[in-house]
């Protein structure tokens, strides 16, 4: 314990190992939706899914331990969502880049980023942005892991006229898409009501209860296996070759971003290193760059936001620290062999949870290890397991709208576009985009309200709209 003590400094965070240990658990739960998602998305590419399995492991690891380790932050880092599907829709499928050089834009991002961080201009960015904005970020993230949750509980669905609507209970999808929403609803008020009765690991117990009633619904025939549809079985499978074929795969994946003979572009003749020089690459860099930049610094400031973890003035201690290990886990990723790789939004459930030091993101880290040699235990559970937890911290962060100062008009409206526009892009850097924009417009003839940053940070938005 002493040891654990001089590492992570527990008594000076006012935590314990019991806590961290817990926390870092619930944030891997949270999180760990990753391991079964990456591989479909990257799969889509032409990429190994099993090696990808892997590859997600081993980079969520890396980036959450190094976090643990450079920063002492309670922070879970892992392939983003968002950036993935960028990476094999857009960049691969569209586009038609391989995925190799995909993997090298990834890298390539990497380094730029490191070079930012190193040098404080990330840090400088995230300090210069006002506290009204700061705590609209974490109301606006609160929202969005909640919309992530309802959605892969299918509590909600798609809609072609009013976009979402509510999942239907009747019919042949009452055995999976039904079911499972009313499970992910039981398992809410669950979780609503240990909570209230300030039960120890409340959310913990939230997700495993969700999960064994629903093993229960699946033996009883309530809910049914649809793996076509993405309805898989609740009950772990440990079939023969399920370790060993997914880390062949993954050493077939390592360092393939450096496979010139691979780097092909199905709209040119081009091939190999010249394709480094079109400005199609450039476009795809600089898409990466800018998308994984302001997801962090969202994504940073929203899951600690109105907890220990920020200062009164709005400043997060061992930033720089926090911004070296995310630059260092992208390029890291993209070497191993996965899209960027970042600090989840997540890492809010083990904040709130109680989190204070990097003993929880070691924790998390440790899971993930684990997940390689238990991936059937862990890819059982499922997205309405996992959703009633992601909800109550929802509910926990959008609290954070009662620090702003809603009669400041010219800071209310600024930090009212962040949170909305967060929610209904699907996208955490979209919706800063509109806060910063509009809080520097609204306050540039106020002295003193807007930081000469937040003018080239606007500008950078503007630009990035304009461009792609």
């Amino acid at each position: 314990m002493n040891f654990l003590e001089r590492i992570f400094k527990l008594k000076e965070n006012s935590t314990s190992v019991k806590t961290e240990l817990y926390t870092g658990t619930i944030m891997f739960l949270a999180v760990s939706y990753i391991l079964a998602v990456n591989p479909e998305i990257l799969g889509s590419t032409g990429m190994p899914r099993g090696g990808v399995f892997c590859v997600t492991a081993v980079a969520a690891f890396i980036g959450t331990m190094i976090t643990a380790l450079l920063a002492n932050a309670p922070l879970a880092l892992a392939p983003a969502m968002g950036l993935n599907a960028f990476f094999a829709y857009s960049v691969v499928s569209t586009m038609g880049y391989s995925w190799q050089i995909a993997l090298f834009a990834v890298v390539l991002e990497g380094v730029i980023f490191f070079l930012l961080s190193a040098s404080s201009v990330r840090e400088k960015i995230i300090n210069a942005i006002p506290l009204p904005l700061k705590h609209a970020m974490g109301a606006g993230i609160g929202l969005f892991i909640t919309l992530i949750a309802l959605k892969n509980a299918h509590i909600i669905k798609a809609h072609p006229v009013t976009f979402l609507t509510i999942q239907s209970f009747s019919g042949p999808v009452f055995h999976t898409a039904g079911i499972s929403a009313i499970l992910a609803f039981a398992g809410i008020l669950f979780s609503a009501l240990l909570m209230h009765k300030s039960v120890p690991g409340a959310l913990l117990i939230g997700i495993l209860g969700t999960w064994g009633l629903g093993i229960i619904c699946q033996l009883t025939g309530l809910y049914q296996v649809d793996s076509a549809h993405g309805y898989y079985s609740l009950l772990p499978t440990f079939g023969e070759g399920s370790f060993t074929a997914p880390f062949r795969e993954f050493c077939g994946l390592f360092g393939s971003a450096f496979n010139i003979e691979q780097w092909t572009y199905k709209y040119t003749n081009a091939s190999g290193a010249k394709l480094l020089l079109t400005a199609d690459f450039a476009a795809v860099c600089l898409a990466f760059l800018f998308t994984d930049f302001f997801d962090t610094v969202g994504t940073v400031n929203g899951a600690v936001v109105n907890t220990p973890l920020m200062e009164k003035d709005g400043k997060i201690p061992r930033l720089r620290g926090i911004l070296l290990a995310d630059s260092i886990a992208t390029f890291t990723g993209g070497i191993l062999g996965t899209s960027t790789t970042t600090t989840f939004a997540e890492s809010a459930i083990g904040i709130r949870a109680g989190a204070r030091t990097g003993l929880a993101a070691f924790t998390c880290a440790s899971w993930f290890l684990l997940s390689l040699v238990c991936a059937p235990l862990f890819l059982a559970i499922p997205g309405f397991a996992t959703a009633p937890a992601l909800v109550i911290v929802g509910f926990l962060m959008i609290r954070s709208v009662t620090f702003i100062d809603w009669s400041d008009i010219a800071a209310a409206v600024p930090a009212y576009l962040l949170i909305v526009c967060t929610v209904f892009t699907y996208n955490i850097s979209d919706g800063l985009g509109a806060g910063v924009i509009s809080y520097t417009i609204l306050n540039c003839r106020r002295k003193g309200k807007v930081h000469w940053m937040l003018w080239l940070v606007s500008l950078l938005f503007i630009a990035k709209y304009i461009c792609f």
